[in-house]
């Protein structure tokens, strides 16, 4: 995984305040920030990895001189050679502009950066007493000489070896080829439906344990998931499973880095139980509280599997509560192309099994028929193929279904149920493939993920593998464990979310309509 430098945006403020916060002890404001963006005669730059923001540099050019507003790297980023990478960036740009020479100033006793300064061609021209209120230390003014073709010459050859290894080689989150910037040890909580779950994470990368207690013996009664029972159960598991988990990867709330626990989308119920128990857990450790949306845990349940995964992409998540493509242009940023009108593909499993008096869950049982049986044997309609947009309706379909099953059965004919299964299926697959595939040709991505439980259906697997395939688009797939909720994938997104600075307030709460964005 690699950093590389682009303008700042108004949506890195966050992470830029964030650092800024955490590095200087009188730090710039938003707003300070906010201003120097909408300044003419600016020039300000980040260095992002896909796990976010971790420098930043500011030049202010004024006629033929420039000034050097402010460089910053993450301290546990530094020594890579991102702070000179940031700075020949500067200079190279100040250049452009026509500035003649460079000036900064630099607190006294910060040899490091002194020592980077001096290196692209910096000199001390004097001093500032108690330049620094903070702290009433002196600061070093420092200037370059003219940026000239000669001089410049010389900082590039000074600065371009570090800089373009930082940029080409930049590793973040222990990614193979390189430590990672800093360990951490996340414990990780997921109660969103009806599995309650618990893992632990160091890294983002090496899972000690996975812990997941099943609903699913409670709510087969009923054929499907009962609000009520969810959260009754996840209450009465919890306590268990977060024991286990932190047992079984053999580490105590001591070790921990950070809680993290999803806090929507889902039942609200579910979701009050484990935000309220990760909460109680964060303020008597006094950890970190990271808050991850479920549905970025599918898409980081990929990483989890694969590190190499990288944005830009695009991903289909499919479960009982949700399906929609999402364009993915770098972590963090996501864009809904679409989503489901009405039923989701899991929900529609669900209610043709029950039409066919399969049982719950419906999609297992819908997948294994449908190996054995005829997929073109019966014409269920593909909704919404041919439209020009990326949502779904699978509602039609589950009707088209039902209404079959009542005409045969009122004929007195057998229902052939592997046919059924296996033709309902395909018209949920043909669907979903052709969008997906739509997507990608829009968006000219060569990355394509599958996310959430119907994605453990094979049939689906086999079929974007083999349309993404023709099309050179590289696939991942999480394996089975990781497709189902689970907290390994929360713990993942948490790892993310953890190294942005994103932390949940004490006073959160559960959204359980939270959007993916």
């Amino acid at each position: 995984m690699t950093a590389r430098l682009r303008p700042m945006l108004k949506a890195d403020l966050d992470r830029v305040v964030a650092l800024e916060r955490a590095t200087f002890p009188s730090p710039w404001s938003r707003g300070m920030f906010v201003d120097e963006l909408t300044q003419a005669h600016r020039h300000w730059i980040v260095a992002d990895s896909p796990w976010g923001v971790v420098g930043y540099a500011g030049l202010m050019i004024a006629a033929t001189d420039g000034h050097v507003m402010n460089l910053l790297v993450r301290q546990d980023a530094q020594g890579r050679g991102l702070g000179k990478a940031l700075l020949s960036d500067l200079i190279e740009s100040a250049a452009e502009a026509g500035v003649d020479r460079l000036t900064l100033e630099v607190r006294r006793g910060n040899a490091p950066a002194i020592a980077l300064y001096r290196e692209a061609g910096f000199t001390e021209a004097g001093v500032r007493r108690g330049y620094y209120s903070d702290t009433g230390e002196d600061a070093l003014v420092m200037w370059t000489t003219p940026l000239d073709e000669e001089s410049m010459s010389a900082v590039r050859h000074a600065l371009q070896e570090r800089a373009s290894a930082a940029l080409g080689a930049f590793e973040v989150g222990g990614a193979a080829g390189g430590a990672p910037l800093q360990h951490d040890l996340i414990l990780a909580i997921e109660s969103s439906c009806d599995e309650t779950a618990a893992a632990v994470l160091r890294d983002g990368r090496e899972l000690l344990s996975s812990v997941v207690a099943s609903q699913v013996d409670f709510h087969r009664r009923f054929g499907g998931v009962v609000p009520e029972i969810a959260s009754r159960k996840h209450t009465e598991a919890i306590v268990g499973v977060v024991d286990e988990a932190l047992r079984n990867a053999a580490v105590t709330l001591r070790d921990l880095t950070a809680i993290a626990v999803t806090y929507g989308p889902g039942l609200v119920g579910a979701l009050v139980v484990g935000v309220g128990y990760a909460k109680g857990l964060a303020l008597a450790t006094g950890l970190p509280l990271v808050g991850v949306n479920h549905l970025e845990g599918h898409l980081f349940a990929n990483v989890l599997a694969d590190p190499s995964v990288a944005p830009p992409l695009v991903a289909l998540l499919v479960s009982g509560g949700h399906t929609s493509l999402v364009h993915v242009p770098a972590w963090g940023q996501y864009r809904t192309l679409g989503s489901t009108l009405d039923d989701a593909a899991g929900e529609a499993f669900d209610k043709v099994a029950k039409a066919l008096g399969l049982g719950y869950p419906g999609g297992p049982a819908i997948s294994l028929l449908a190996e054995t049986g005829d997929a073109s044997a019966i014409p269920f309609p593909r909704a919404m193929l041919r439209s020009d947009d990326f949502a779904f309706s699978l509602s039609g379909l589950k009707t088209a279904v039902i209404t079959y099953l009542d005409k045969e059965r009122r004929a007195g004919r057998d229902i052939d149920v592997p046919n059924v299964a296996a033709s309902f299926q395909a018209a949920v697959i043909d669907v979903q493939v052709a969008k997906a595939v739509r997507a990608v040709e829009t968006c000219g991505v060569e990355t394509f993920l599958l996310g959430g439980g119907v994605g453990a259906n094979r049939a689906l697997r086999e079929a974007l593998r083999a349309a993404m395939g023709s099309r050179g688009v590289r696939m991942s797939v999480p394996p089975l464990d990781l497709c189902t909720d689970n907290a390994a994938m929360i713990a993942a997104a948490a790892h993310f979310r953890l190294w942005r600075g994103d932390a949940l307030a004490p006073d959160a709460e559960a959204v359980p309509d939270l959007r993916l964005a």
